[in-house]
Order: C-alpha cells, then sequence, then structure tokens
C-alpha cells in the first residue's frame, strides 16, 4: 500500500513538473484515468498517443483541435465559456462547433436526444451519461476512442477519461449518438 501510493505520488509530482515547466505553445493532454500525458507533436500525434490510436483513425482534427482547446478548463456551475465550463455545456459547444448539431443545455435533456446505443458500438463523439448522487443522467460526455470521453469534471476542469474506470463505469448509464 505505502509503495503504490509513493508511485502516486512520484507521478503526480512529474506530471506537475512536466506542466510547470512547459512552455505556453505546448499544451499538455493527460489521460487522468492514467496519468497519460503528452506535450509534444501534432494534434493528431498527440491524441493517437493518449487514445492509443494510429494517427489515421483520428479523422476529425476539428474535434481534437476544439478538445485541445478546452482542455484544463476549470469547472463551473452554468458556464459556457473558458472562464468556466460544466459538463453539458462544454458538450453543448462541441456538439455545435464540431459537428453542427443543436442540442438542449443539460445533460439530462441531452439524453432524451440521443438514440441509443450498446457501447460496444460507441464512435467518435457519441455521448455518454453518467447518473452521480443518485440523479439520472446527471453528468454528460463525448466518447472519443477506446474507451476514452471528453468531459468537464468538477474536479479537473476539461480532461479526457476512461468510461472503464471502475468510479466512472460504476455510475454510467446511458450512450448514444445524437439523433439527426
Amino acid at each position: 500500500m505505502r509503495k503504490s501510493l509513493s508511485k502516486i505520488f512520484f507521478l503526480g509530482l512529474l506530471l506537475t513538473t512536466l506542466f510547470v515547466t512547459s512552455c505556453k505553445s505546448k499544451k499538455i493532454i493527460t489521460d487522468a484515468s492514467k496519468s497519460k500525458a503528452i506535450s509534444s507533436g501534432s494534434i493528431k500525434e498527440r491524441y493517437a498517443y493518449l487514445l492509443n490510436v494510429k494517427e489515421k483513425e483520428l479523422d476529425n482534427e476539428k474535434l481534437y483541435r476544439f478538445i485541445d482547446s478546452w482542455i484544463g478548463v476549470p469547472h463551473r456551475s452554468g458556464g459556457m465559456d473558458r472562464k468556466g465550463v460544466d459538463c453539458s455545456g462544454f458538450t453543448f459547444l462541441l456538439e455545435k462547433e464540431v459537428y453542427d448539431k443543436d442540442l438542449p443545455r443539460t445533460a439530462r435533456t441531452m439524453a432524451d436526444k440521443v438514440k441509443r446505443k450498446y457501447e460496444q458500438d460507441l464512435e467518435e463523439g457519441d455521448l455518454v451519461f453518467f447518473d452521480f448522487d443518485g440523479q439520472k443522467f446527471s453528468h454528460v460526455g463525448v466518447y472519443l476512442h477506446n474507451n476514452k470521453f471528453v468531459h468537464a469534471s468538477t474536479s479537473k476542469g476539461v480532461i479526457i477519461s476512461d468510461l472503464k474506470d471502475p468510479w466512472y463505469y460504476k455510475y454510467f448509464t446511458r450512450a448514444g449518438s445524437v439523433k439527426p
């Protein structure tokens, strides 16, 4: 147990050092579920590495540019700008800007606007929903690849997480593509 805590502390210290010492022109993207970070290379190179896919599998460069510009923006309930954004605000903005799709503003009402899919059938851009604190569809994110999704976390702001992370997975309740 003590050894695991030291590894976690060291990894956190390493990531903090990377973040603090990187120049402003290089954005560090992080997979919060495994603390996998990268700060150099093209958008496609960085996200392919993070999502563990080949670059050619990332067709929608507009999506990853959008995500890249929002990574690290803090959470703010009701927020819809780079000073702070909540999960449904981030999803609303992403779907509008990247896919030109209009969605309602709350996660709960967004859940009614998706064509449900099984987890194994999820594709880039699909929505994933979670029930936190006993509230149905209280959190939403956007699926990427290999069980990774981007969302606005209340504690870490806009991040990429793993759907199979035990903490998220136990609250995962619905997924699907936005209806036309």
